[in-house]
């Protein structure tokens, strides 16, 4: 397995697809798919069952996940755009 640019607890920030910009904590790494759950990014809904818990089943709002590609270390983005003089990157 090649060595991942990040690891669950850091703070990336995204830098392509719908959610590009915008910051969060990780949550998990799936290494077998490189992707990446990011928290409170790429909320999806999944549609649960009846059970004891929910009698009437429910839908569930979770985090999606990211393709590795996609996200870079904040630090990294902060100190990339600290050197071209852009403006800070939404928080």
């Amino acid at each position: 397995m090649p060595k991942r640019h990040v690891k669950k607890g850091d703070e990336v920030v995204v830098i392509a697809g719908t959610e590009r910009g915008n910051r969060g904590k990780i949550i998990s790494v799936l290494t077998g798919q490189q992707r990446v759950i990011v928290e409170g990014l790429k909320m999806i809904k999944k549609h649960t069952r009846k059970n004891q818990q929910n009698p009437q089943g429910a839908i569930v709002q979770r985090e999606g996940t990211i393709h590795l590609s996609n996200v870079m270390l904040a630090e990294k983005f902060d100190a990339r755009a600290a050197k071209r003089g852009v403006a800070s990157a939404k928080e």
